[in-house]
């Protein structure tokens, strides 16, 4: 629905350093939203804390950093994105350009179900987190309300039948399957121990929806006026019993044994 886009954002390359910069702006200044990424950010650093060994030793590396702030949280981790400009540095997950046992961990928003070669990518992870590091995601579930809303609302496909793990890929941005973490995690589970036995999925959990959709995200117009926000916050806690029908979210988190 054009009434409901964001209108910084129209015109703008998506991908772009300026789409990027708008996003970090629209972010900051919506409350709602900043609680959503906040809580998101604060579940990545939380996995990040649960490594053993010396906190200050190891790369902490987030990947499609994009409009991302996580750097002003945790001043030690590596940005990076495919596009050139955008972050600290330009690095592929399909060849992560960093020694064996040397990352702590890997922290992807909304970053998993770009990459065209999940496998590549999880075999490239297996390979340089240490022992006890971790995967850290914010992905797309599969609950009725995240299949609806991210097939219709979204650009990107949700191809929950898919049957392989990869996709051709034009446009780093709008190329993708929304449905990968399912179908990595949940539905080839046995596939995905099979082949990656020193990793495990550690933890899975839901997380507030109502906050987003009324934020718009980072695409589409805010619906809260400020005064409504801690009705909302209220509103989230107590629908969390429906969390598994209605949730557009979810955090993974895949340790390396």
């Amino acid at each position: 629905m054009p009434f409901l886009e964001e209108p910084r954002l129209r015109g703008v390359p998506a991908g772009s350093k300026r789409f990027f910069d708008f996003q970090r702006e629209i972010i900051r200044e919506r409350p709602l939203m900043s609680e959503v990424y906040g809580l998101w950010y604060d579940a990545l650093l939380e996995d990040e804390r649960s490594v053993p060994g010396d906190p200050e030793a190891g790369i902490l590396l987030e990947l499609g950093s994009g409009g991302s702030f996580l750097k002003e949280l945790c001043p030690r981790v590596i940005t990076t994105d495919v596009e050139p400009g955008v972050a600290e540095r330009v690095v592929d997950g399909r060849d992560l350009p960093f020694p064996d046992a040397s990352v702590r961990a890997i922290f992807l928003t909304h970053v998993f179900h770009h990459i065209p070669d999940v496998e590549r990518f999880i075999a490239e992870a297996d390979r340089v987190l240490v022992p006890g590091g971790v995967i850290s995601m914010i992905d797309v579930p599969h609950t009725p309300l995240a299949r609806f809303f991210f097939d219709r609302f979204h650009p990107e496909p949700y191809d929950d039948t898919a049957e392989r793990w990869d996709f051709d890929q034009g446009d780093a941005m709008l190329d993708a399957n929304q449905a990968l973490a399912w179908i990595v995690f949940v539905r080839d589970r046995e596939r995905f121990t099979e082949r990656f036995p020193r990793l495990s999925l550690e933890r899975l959990r839901w997380l507030p929806w109502l906050s987003y959709i009324l934020s718009g995200g980072v695409t589409r117009r805010n619906l809260v006026p400020g005064f409504a926000v801690p009705l909302i916050r209220l509103a989230d806690r107590l629908l969390q019993p429906i969390d598994p029908w209605m949730a557009l979210h979810w955090h993974l988190t895949i340790r390396k044994r």
